[in-house]
């Protein structure tokens, strides 16, 4: 059974490429929108914009040293970056199932800050599915590795979509497909 989209809520972070994308999207369908951001952050989206304050920030720190272990990377030591993984927490926290659109690392993690998103979403046990750019394919969290998720479908009321601020032409086209097949 398909979900009406005027019961449904997009979480997202309001960035370009990939949140605004999922933002247009669940505008078209009557999709309401939380647009999780913080003073100084360069907004794509306007529509559904939820400014964190500093204590909400709080609630979704996370030890960078922790999260650059469990990424096998390092990432960047600086104020702006440390809100940007908070926000990620609002939107994971929120949603009931992750949508990322971005690319699957040898190492099974997602590229990027988005990165920490899926590793967080993992964490919470939410279903998780990639759409990766280079592969062409969406891909779903098992528990243990990566599976080819076929068509997936929104099938949460509140859902989070979320990804890389570098879409490409099909990315933009799965996000389009995946609101078409889930609200059509």
């Amino acid at each position: 059974m398909k979900l009406d989209p005027q019961d449904c809520v997009l979480f997202s972070g309001a960035a370009q490429g990939a949140e605004a994308a999922f933002g247009e999207q669940a505008e078209a369908y009557g999709v309401q929108e939380v647009n999780f951001s913080f003073e100084g952050h360069n907004d794509a989206r306007r529509r559904g914009i939820r400014v964190l304050t500093s204590d909400e920030l709080r609630q979704g720190d996370v030890s960078l040293a922790y999260v650059s272990n469990l990424m096998h990377r390092s990432y960047p030591n600086t104020p702006l970056f440390k809100k940007v993984l908070q926000s990620i927490w609002h939107q994971i926290n929120n949603g009931q199932a992750i949508y990322v659109v971005g690319w699957i690392l040898e190492d099974g993690t997602v590229k990027g800050g988005t990165g920490w998103g899926a590793e967080f979403a993992k964490l919470c046990n939410k279903p998780l599915f990639v759409f990766d750019q280079e592969k062409d394919v969406w891909f779903r969290w098992g528990g243990t590795d990566w599976q080819d998720a076929g068509a997936p479908v929104i099938d949460h009321a509140h859902f989070t979509g979320t990804g890389s601020r570098f879409l490409e032409d099909n990315g933009r086209r799965a996000i389009v497909e995946l609101f078409e097949r889930s609200f059509r």
